[in-house]
């Protein structure tokens, strides 16, 4: 493929011409924005954000702040809990308590769940936890404003929430607030979100600085992240 673009460039360009007969390496990639490792904006929450505060036009992730993709890491080993449990404010308050540290303006955090055991397989979409719509609010009102999770979504497993919905539709009681919760608290304020992370459980719960800067996509709901720890020794 190298050798024929350049062919292009360079007219009547035979193999023959170049080193070992070949020309330069090159690939072309067909990727949604939230494949892989990637941070959400609040633009795929919804089209706005902070109601709570004055709400405002979502931002897109071509808008993240720099200053928002570095800061103290903050991991919440999420591993005993069951698959699908839904945390509660009083949870990341247990979890925070349970690694003597307080939530301040510029921590990044993170939510380790058992979903990267599965990870490569078809049922990795089906592990993790979720992190409730009261939970998530309850993490940016101090001053949190990236979060991540190494689960396929900062929500619980699709089927797990499917689940549900179909038992109060059965029952004729229809639970709306179970669709989406953690994602559409971005609603009520905004906030930027890493799915799909890895490694978590190899960093301390505190200590470590993560760098986090997100494919600067025109006007996109997402952009993929390659996120990097540093820990002092």
């Amino acid at each position: 493929m190298g050798g024929a673009q350049m062919g292009f460039i360079f007219s009547r360009l035979k193999p023959e011409h170049l080193p070992i007969g070949k020309g330069w390496a090159v690939e072309s990639i067909t990727l949604g924005t939230h494949s892989g490792t990637h941070m959400d904006a609040p633009w795929h929450f919804a089209p706005i954000q902070d109601k709570e505060i004055g709400e405002k036009k979502a931002m897109t992730i071509d808008e993240f702040p720099l200053e928002w993709g570095i800061g103290p890491l903050i991991v919440l080993d999420c591993t005993d809990y069951e698959e699908g449990y839904i945390m509660k404010p009083e949870d990341i308050d247990k979890k925070l308590e349970d690694i003597n540290h307080n939530l301040k303006e510029g921590d990044i955090l993170c939510v380790h769940t058992n979903a990267p055991k599965h990870y490569g397989t078809k049922e990795y979409i089906n592990h993790g936890v979720g992190v409730g719509k009261e939970a998530t609010l309850h993490i940016i009102r101090q001053g949190v404003h990236v979060v991540g999770i190494d689960a396929w979504s900062w929500d619980a497993p699709f089927t797990l929430t499917a689940k549900k919905w179909k038992k109060s539709i059965r029952e004729k009681k229809p639970d709306t607030s179970i669709i989406w919760e953690g994602h559409f608290a971005g609603i009520e304020l905004g906030y930027f979100q890493m799915e799909k992370m890895m490694n978590l459980d190899k960093v301390p719960p505190v200590g470590a600085t993560i760098y986090c800067f997100p494919v600067k996509i025109a006007r996109a709901s997402a952009g993929w992240v390659r996120a990097v720890a540093s820990v002092l020794d």
